[in-house]
């Protein structure tokens, strides 16, 4: 842990870098698509102390000022299959934004889907020092929280103080300054497979950029697609992507749980391909344009043309109808939404009081899924779309650009994690600790 701690500070001291020098790349690698923005930033609130990071830091303003796609390449599940594939698209979609900025770019925030997340609750106490709660108090009472065992090969990639208390006061969102005795902290801890991570990084260490954070797109995709309203009294989103679909849980304006499902659009696409014998491009074609999860009387008419150019008059001249197209579609699109319900269950999604379904991504647009996700996951299911980043090129206000606009808020408005608190000394290796005691003893 206390490895991590190093390296996730001096992520965020790169980003804090990026930042005062005024541009940074968001970079949202996909199974489907690769979105890059570039950000430019118009200098913190002077009104705000411009220490730490958070509600410590000042709130930048920022504009989008570049902004490209690319299909992905070398991506499964949200994961890097294929480095080189991977690069070249990187590099791609960077070089793009970057033309259209008219600036270069040094240092990348990131965000993937995929890499088997897995969320844990943490809670901690101590005694506070002074009467009154400092930031010390806070960054022990972090340090206290007892982590699980969450096996090797995997890293903490967020661990976000979601609620404090103080003495008898719950519900605190800040207890800095304020007095008390004992002060309790409850956490939470996303990890994800470290391999993934380690890919993702070399990639964007190939493309010759600095990586200056790292997040979920679940949670990207959450803080972008959820009203205040719903972030503050409780919602799910579900972000359906090409290869994986993401799940994430909020209340208090915290996340409190974080899953995905390794199925997505792209699965939709391959069932169409095998049950019309179609290449994946003229199912992609198709779904995008005729697809749908409910079949209604005029679907039995309405007649598509699959085409082809194979040379064949006959297969190339072949129909299907609308009602055959969506029999194929809609059992895709059930056995996600069911392993969807899996996960909100398992997480006591029912015990919420505001029990809001907010359905995004790029594959949240197939006609009727609302409808259908109400009777799977419950009866409130909206439709959601990236919101609160102004200025936004046309190109990227979809469903799709969820987690990629929602990048853009973590960056410049990150949450507070434990790594923005100093650890305390006692907190670090016992060994360590006494080898810097033995050699001031021995040099002083």
């Amino acid at each position: 842990m206390n490895e991590l701690y190093q390296s996730q500070r001096a992520m965020r001291a790169m980003r804090k870098a990026a930042m005062q020098r005024g541009v940074v790349a968001i970079l949202d690698v996909g199974t489907s698509k690769i979105a890059c923005l570039v950000l430019r930033f118009d200098g913190a609130d002077p009104r705000l102390d411009s220490d730490g990071v958070g509600p410590l830091a000042g709130q930048a303003g920022f504009r989008v000022i570049g902004a490209a796609t690319t299909r992905s390449r070398g991506v499964r599940f949200g994961e890097i299959a294929a480095m080189q594939e991977t690069e070249l698209a990187i590099r791609t979609v960077l070089k793009t934004a970057q033309n259209m900025a008219q600036i270069r770019v040094d240092h990348v925030i990131a965000s993937f889907s995929g890499a088997e997340p897995r969320s844990y609750g943490l809670a901690g106490e101590v005694e506070v020092a002074e009467q009154t709660v400092s930031e010390h108090d806070v960054a022990r009472v972090l340090a206290a929280c007892e982590v699980p065992d969450y096996g090797a090969g995997r890293e903490v990639l967020h661990a976000q103080p979601v609620n404090f208390a103080l003495d008898h006061r719950t519900g605190l969102s800040d207890p800095r300054g304020q007095i008390g005795n004992t002060l309790a902290a409850d956490m939470h801890m996303l990890t994800v497979d470290a391999q993934a991570v380690q890919n993702l990084a070399q990639a964007i260490k190939r493309c010759d950029m600095e990586l200056a954070g790292l997040a979920s797109s679940a949670y990207c995709a959450g803080i972008s697609a959820l009203v205040e309203d719903e972030q503050e009294l409780g919602a799910a989103c579900i972000d359906m992507g090409g290869g994986s679909t993401g799940v994430s849980i909020f209340i208090k304006k915290h996340m409190i749980y974080a899953d995905s499902v390794r199925m997505g659009g792209d699965h939709v696409t391959g069932d169409i391909s095998m049950g019309l014998s179609v290449p994946t491009s003229v199912a992609e074609r198709i779904k995008t344009f005729h697809g749908g999860v409910v079949a209604t009387g005029m679907d039995d008419r309405e007649m598509i043309e699959i085409g082809g150019d194979t040379g064949d008059w006959e297969h190339d001249r072949r129909t299907v109808s609308r009602a055959e197209l969506i029999g194929i579609i809609r059992p895709r699109v059930e056995e996600i939404l069911e392993e969807v319900r899996a996960r909100l269950d398992a997480a006591g999604f029912e015990h919420l009081q505001s029990q809001q379904i907010v359905l995004t991504g790029a594959a949240s647009q197939i006609p009727g899924l609302d409808g259908l996700a109400s009777r799977i996951l419950g009866q409130r299911v909206r439709l959601g779309r990236p919101m609160r980043v102004h200025g936004l090129p046309q190109s990227v206000t979809g469903p799709g650009f969820s987690a990629a606009v929602g990048l853009c808020l973590f960056a410049a408005h990150p949450q507070d994690e434990w790594w923005d608190f100093e650890m305390p000394a006692e907190s670090y290796p016992a060994r360590s600790l006494r080898r810097a005691v033995r050699w001031l003893r021995e040099n002083w």
